[in-house]
């Protein structure tokens, strides 16, 4: 346990960041949840090393090694690893601190997703798909994460994705400072037992295969539910994972050669995997989080006469989500596949005709889409918006080239991706409509800015 005396709720370190509550701690120090004054309120991670060295040099070592590994972490820039923002020197009752800032990610851990249940194998073949190219980006930086597991693996709120953190590198960095001061040896702390692989736990060495190692131990744990010594035989030294689950060919054979015990017998890279994975149907037949919401019956017979298409803007903004809503005879039309900016469609289907209203910048295409309606509907002129004359040019044209910048990269569900980030991060707005009035616009600003920084990940990612 750290010597500093933990951060209160409330308090706040360097005038910045004031301290919501404590996450965890370990031999290293303690991690708090955070809310940065300086960026509107958003949350994040501190996460703090203070080591029980006495000796000055000995701890000044151990700052820059730490330091060192926080700098080549801060370079990482990936949609499905935390950010880090910021590393700081402070003083706590008298003891130096030192602290990583990175982004806070909503959602569950892997390993509290496994006590509801375990994953199926078309599941762990997705995740597979979905974090290897997070592990062939790191690789390709020099970095090796080093404590693969289902509780460094995070499913995002936001968008249902995986997030890798915690990476091992701080920690070796901090183990090894600590063995040189105190003559000790730490090297077991580097990595969990059972998932870190035989070079890292004795040797203290690590490589991509390393890494492809605990990936392979934690697929087994997710699908089967036993920790790692249960499927591994000490006595013979070998995996016994059949004894407990049956898998198809194909990935047995991925998993055992990710599983060899000497590094150069795996695979070297997390491309080769990816390349071999099996074609899997239905990956997510028991979804492990919330399904979202199913459609509402419609209650008005004329409303099955309309066809079902995708809506955009749900929250006035951009989203394709699946829900249709009838209440009273009103509809909210979905236009399937186009991802669109502040576009939101509201359909009154009574006998008399069908009255649309859409956002500003948009009526041109929406116009194009609600053509292909059978032609028994009609549309009567756009009505005047009396809050759309405070769009300025300048903003559309920012959402116009977003728009541009997504359907080049033919990302799916890129804006239904940027609602829920955005959301994540404001939850102060408790999911409410963004609107084109003034009071609004720093919002619209920071969805803008949100939708830009995912564009600029997914673009760096496909250069690779």
């Amino acid at each position: 346990m750290s010597n500093s005396s933990p951060l209160t709720v409330g308090s706040k370190l360097e005038n910045r960041y004031e301290i919501v509550r404590e996450l965890g701690q370990g031999g290293f120090g303690r991690t708090y949840l955070a809310r940065d004054i300086n960026r509107y309120q958003e949350l994040c991670v501190l996460k703090e090393f203070a080591p029980q060295i006495k000796g000055g040099k000995e701890l000044q070592k151990a700052e820059e090694l730490f330091e060192r590994e926080a700098s080549v972490l801060y370079k990482l820039q990936h949609s499905q690893i935390p950010n880090f923002r910021e590393f700081l020197r402070s003083h706590l009752n008298g003891k130096r601190s030192l602290f990583l800032v990175q982004d806070y990610i909503e959602g569950e851990s892997y390993a509290q997703l496994l006590k509801q249940r375990c994953l199926s194998e078309a599941e762990v073949v997705e995740l597979l798909r979905q974090i290897l190219p997070v592990l062939e980006y790191i690789h390709s930086q020099g970095v090796v994460h080093r404590d693969i597991s289902p509780e460094n693996l995070m499913l995002r709120s936001a968008d249902q994705m995986p997030v890798l953190i915690d990476f091992g590198g701080v920690k070796q960095a901090a183990t090894t400072a600590v063995s040189k001061a105190t003559g000790q040896p730490l090297v077991t702390l580097l990595g969990k037992e059972g998932y870190a692989p035989p070079e890292q736990i004795r040797q203290g060495k690590a490589f991509p295969s390393s890494d492809l190692y605990a990936l392979a131990v934690t697929v087994l744990v997710l699908i089967s539910g036993q920790q790692p010594k249960e499927l591994y035989d000490n006595s013979k030294a070998v995996w016994c994972w059949r004894q407990h689950i049956s898998l198809s060919p194909e990935l047995g054979r991925i998993l055992d050669k990710c599983l060899a015990y000497r590094a150069s017998d795996r695979y070297q890279s997390a491309r080769e995997v990816f390349q071999l994975l099996p074609t899997v149907n239905n990956p997510n037949p028991q979804p492990i989080a919330n399904p979202n919401p199913q459609p509402v019956p419609a209650s008005n017979p004329n409303i099955s006469q309309i066809p079902t298409l995708n809506f955009v803007g749900r929250r006035g903004w951009k989203t394709n989500v699946t829900q249709v809503i009838a209440n009273v005879g009103k509809t909210i039309v979905k236009l399937p596949g186009k991802k669109l900016f502040g576009v939101k469609f509201l359909v009154n289907s009574l006998k008399v005709g069908v009255v649309v209203v859409v956002g500003v910048g948009a009526w041109n295409f929406a116009q194009a889409e609600l053509l292909k309606l059978p032609t028994k509907l009609s549309f009567p002129k756009l009505p005047n918006l009396p809050n759309s004359a405070t769009l300025t040019k300048a903003e559309i044209d920012r959402q116009t080239e977003i728009m541009r910048r997504s359907k080049a990269l033919g990302v799916r569900n890129f804006y239904p991706q940027v609602d829920r980030l955005f959301y994540a991060k404001y939850p102060q707005l408790k999911g409410r409509a963004l609107t084109e009035k003034p009071e609004d616009a720093k919002y619209r600003q920071r969805w803008c800015d949100i939708a830009e920084d995912l564009l600029d990940k997914l673009e760096r990612e496909k250069s690779i």
